[in-house]
C-alpha cells in the first residue's frame, strides 16, 4: 500500500478501534498489522495518537488573487477559442478588439472585468490558459513540382522587399490532398502583403494555369491597395506564360520574381501563413469533390478574409542579431493588417475612411460562426 493509502485506512479504522471492547481492538489491530504490513506495537501507537482533526491550513499571505474568478475567465477562454487559440501576446492586443463584439452577443460585462481584460498581462494569461491550451503536431506533404521553362526569364529574389510600402505580395498554394497526392483535390492559393500582413486566400481544382491566373485576378481586384510585385515558389502553377503576360504585359507592370529551389525561408510570410490562415482551420483533410471550390471561395471571399485581416494581429520581425550560436529576435507590437493599412503613409485618407466604416458593422464572433458553418458544409462534401 502506499503511504497515502495507509494513512487513509488508518484514519477509517481509527474511530471504530477507540470504540471497541478489548476483544474487538485485538481483531481490528490483526487486520490493521495483516492488511499495513506493521509492528503490532508500531500500529498501537499509530491508534492511539492519531488526530482526527488538524490545525486549519493558514490564508494566503497578500492580495486576494484578481483574475481567479469565473466573470474574468469566461469571456477570457471564449474569445480566445473564437480567435483560434492565439499566443497570449498576441491574445492581449486581441481582448480589446473583441470585446465590444462580445457584448453585442453575450451581454455586457461589468465595468471591473472589461477593465481586467484589457490591463491584463501575456503571463497571466498563459497561466489562466494553461490547463485548456491545445497543441496540433501534423504535418503536411509538399506538392511544390518545379517549373522549368521560365526560370531564366523570372529572376530569383533572396532579399526581403520594400516592408513599408503595401503592394508586395508573397504566394503559395496549399494543397487539400489528405493522406495521398493522386487524382484531383482541392488547392488553396494563399497570398499575404509582407508590409502589412494582409492575406487573401482563393480555392482552385487542380494546379490548372487558366484557374489560378482567373483567382489571382479576383485576389488582385480585392485588395485595398494596388498590387506592385508578386513573388512566388517555383512550382509550375506560378510559374507560366500566362502569369507572366498578365503581370508584365501591362500599362504599370507588376515586378514577377520567384524563390531559390528548395529554399522555403525565401517565402517564409506566406509559409508562416499557410499553417495560421489555412491548415489550422482546414486541416489536412482530402477534398476531392469539384463542388467544394466554389464552397470554399465563397467563404474566402466574405467573411475569412474580413475576419482574419480586420481581428487577428501578428507581429512582425524588426531585428535579427546572432550572437555566437544564438539567434536573437525582436518583434514589434502585434497589430492586425487592418491597423497596420491604417499607420500607412502610403493609403489613401479615402481607403482608410472606407476600411473604418466597414469595421464599424463587423462582428468578429458572427463571422467566425458564419466561418464554422460553411467550413461544415464544406466539409460534408
Amino acid at each position: 500500500m502506499s503511504p497515502r493509502s495507509k494513512k487513509e485506512y488508518t484514519k477509517a479504522i481509527h474511530l471504530r478501534y477507540k470504540n471497541a471492547s478489548r476483544h474487538e481492538k485485538t481483531i481490528i489491530l490483526n487486520e490493521f498489522c495483516t492488511t499495513c504490513g506493521y509492528h503490532r506495537k508500531h500500529a498501537i501507537r499509530l491508534l492511539r495518537r492519531f488526530k482526527r482533526f488538524k490545525k486549519p491550513i493558514p490564508k494566503k499571505r497578500g492580495k486576494p488573487p484578481v483574475y481567479q474568478n469565473e466573470e474574468i475567465l469566461k469571456p477570457l477562454k471564449q474569445i480566445w477559442l473564437a480567435a483560434n487559440l492565439p499566443c497570449s501576446k498576441r491574445l492581449k492586443v486581441i481582448l480589446p478588439i473583441w470585446l465590444s463584439g462580445y457584448v453585442q452577443l453575450f451581454g455586457k460585462v461589468p465595468p471591473t472585468v472589461a477593465e481586467a481584460l484589457v490591463k491584463i498581462s501575456p503571463a497571466t494569461i498563459d497561466r489562466l490558459l494553461q490547463p485548456t491550451r491545445v497543441q496540433y503536431k501534423k504535418r503536411g506533404r509538399s506538392t511544390t513540382k518545379p517549373g522549368t521553362l521560365l526560370r531564366k526569364q523570372i529572376p530569383i529574389q533572396t532579399n526581403q522587399w520594400d516592408e513599408s510600402k503595401p503592394g508586395f505580395l508573397e504566394a503559395d498554394t496549399v494543397a487539400h490532398c489528405g493522406e495521398s497526392l493522386l487524382g484531383m483535390y482541392a488547392y488553396t492559393i494563399d497570398c499575404v502583403d509582407i508590409a502589412t500582413g494582409w492575406t487573401e486566400q482563393r480555392a482552385v481544382w487542380g494546379k490548372g494555369e487558366t484557374g489560378v491566373l482567373q483567382q489571382i485576378r479576383d485576389i488582385e481586384k480585392m485588395l485595398p491597395f494596388p498590387l506592385l510585385g508578386f513573388d512566388c515558389d517555383n512550382g509550375s502553377e506560378f510559374l507560366n506564360y500566362h502569369l507572366l503576360r498578365h503581370f508584365t504585359q501591362r500599362k504599370h507592370p507588376v515586378k514577377f520574381t520567384r524563390s531559390r529551389p528548395y529554399h522555403k525561408d525565401d517565402n517564409a510570410h506566406v509559409e508562416q501563413k499557410n499553417w495560421t490562415h489555412v491548415r489550422q482551420w482546414l486541416g489536412y483533410q482530402r477534398l476531392d469533390n469539384p463542388r467544394a471550390v466554389p464552397l470554399l471561395n465563397n467563404l474566402y471571399r466574405n467573411e475569412w478574409r474580413l475576419f482574419h485581416n480586420f481581428f487577428c494581429p501578428s507581429v512582425k520581425l524588426i531585428a535579427k542579431e546572432r550572437i555566437g550560436s544564438k539567434t536573437i529576435k525582436q518583434h514589434d507590437k502585434p497589430k492586425t493588417p487592418y491597423q497596420r493599412l491604417m499607420e500607412s503613409p502610403h493609403m489613401p485618407e479615402a481607403v482608410k475612411l472606407s476600411l473604418s466604416k466597414q469595421l464599424e458593422n463587423l462582428n468578429p464572433f458572427l463571422l467566425r460562426k458564419a466561418m464554422e458553418t460553411k467550413l461544415r458544409k464544406s466539409f460534408s462534401l
